[in-house]
C-alpha cells in the first residue's frame, strides 16, 4: 500500500513540475470592453487598475487556474463625465461595489469557464481562451507567458440596467458588452 501512495505522490509532483504560478504583469496587460452607443457605434473603455494570478502548465499547454480582481473606480473611456456616470449608482455603483472579479472554473479546448462577479452579482460565464503556448525568458531572467480572454456578457445579468430611449428609436446603451483581456504573467519563484 505504501508503494502505491509513493507512486501516486511521485506522479502528481512530476505533473506539477511543469505548472507554474504566474503573477499578472499589469504594465503589459489590459482589461478592456466595448458597448454599443445609440445603436450606431461602439464606446471603448478599459480599467487602469487590476491584479491577478494564474497557473499555466507549460508541458500540457493548459491554463489550470486564474483569479483576477479589477478596481471599478479605475474605469477609463477617455471621457471624465461618462466615467463618473459609469461609477455612479446608475451603473457600477463603485462606492458600494468597488471590485469586479473572475475565477476560472475549468478549461475545455479554447473555452474558459468561470465565475464573474460584477455589481455584487456572480454569474457563470464562458470566454474564448488563447494562450501563447510557450514561455520565454526576459532580459532580466524572469520567465513569462501570456494569454487572452474574450467574450460577451449581458450587462443586465449583473444589475447594470440604466438606459434611455432615443428619439430615433432604440436605446442609448446596448445590453451586450464585449470583454477583451490580455494578460502577461511573470513566473513566481
Amino acid at each position: 500500500m505504501r508503494s502505491k501512495v509513493v507512486l501516486l505522490a511521485s506522479m502528481l509532483s512530476v505533473g506539477s513540475l511543469f505548472a507554474g504560478n504566474y503573477k499578472v504583469d499589469i504594465d503589459h496587460s489590459n482589461v478592456a470592453f466595448k458597448v454599443k452607443h445609440m445603436m450606431i457605434s461602439n464606446v471603448k473603455g478599459q480599467f487602469e487598475k487590476f491584479s491577478g494570478s494564474f497557473v499555466y502548465d507549460e508541458k500540457a499547454k493548459t491554463l489550470t487556474s486564474l483569479h483576477g480582481d479589477v478596481d471599478v473606480n479605475s474605469i477609463s473611456t477617455d471621457n471624465a463625465k461618462r466615467d463618473a456616470h459609469l461609477k455612479s449608482a446608475d451603473f457600477f455603483d463603485a462606492s458600494k461595489y468597488p471590485t469586479m472579479s473572475f475565477d476560472l472554473s475549468k478549461v475545455e479546448g479554447d473555452s474558459a469557464y468561470g465565475k464573474l462577479t460584477i455589481h455584487g452579482i456572480t454569474k457563470d460565464v464562458k470566454m474564448e481562451l488563447e494562450t501563447s503556448g510557450t514561455t520565454v525568458k526576459d532580459p532580466w531572467g524572469n520567465t513569462r507567458t501570456g494569454l487572452s480572454l474574450s467574450g460577451t456578457i449581458n450587462r443586465k445579468d449583473f444589475g447594470l440596467n440604466w438606459n434611455q430611449m432615443i428619439e430615433a428609436g432604440g436605446v442609448m446603451v446596448g445590453d451586450d458588452v464585449k470583454i477583451s483581456v490580455e494578460l502577461e504573467g511573470i513566473l513566481q519563484k
